[in-house]
């Protein structure tokens, strides 16, 4: 069963920094586009930042800059690690993995990070 783990949300001051983790339970050596995406109130969940199974990143343009995502396939753990936060940024952070099984892919939800952003 896969499972997804994140940590590392909190209460940060605008322009302070935070680094979120995502523990996966199975190998994402070969998983592309495993990420981040964020909801806050009111609004639709967006992406943040994904990255491919070689290392590529690709962010959405309000983080673009500021945000800074990673993979470690030894520990199966994606990170995000943000800094210069801004308010705007306040929202739950969810880890995002698409993973297939018998030929049918699907997407799989960490339990949701809340990140806040005071002013």
């Amino acid at each position: 069963q896969v499972q997804l783990v994140e940590s590392g949300g909190g209460l940060v001051q605008a322009g302070g920094s935070l680094r979120l983790s995502c523990a996966a339970s199975v190998s994402i050596f070969r998983i592309n586009a495993m990420g981040w995406y964020r909801q806050a109130p009111g609004k639709q969940r967006e992406l943040v930042a994904n990255i491919t199974s070689g290392g590529s990143p690709n962010y959405a343009d309000s983080v673009k800059g500021r945000f800074t995502i990673s993979r470690d396939n030894g520990k199966n753990t994606v990170y995000l690690q943000m800094n210069s936060l801004e308010p705007e940024d306040t929202a739950v952070y969810y880890c995002n993995l698409p993973y297939t099984i018998y030929g049918r892919t699907s997407q799989y939800w960490g339990q949701g990070t809340q990140v806040t952003v005071s002013s």
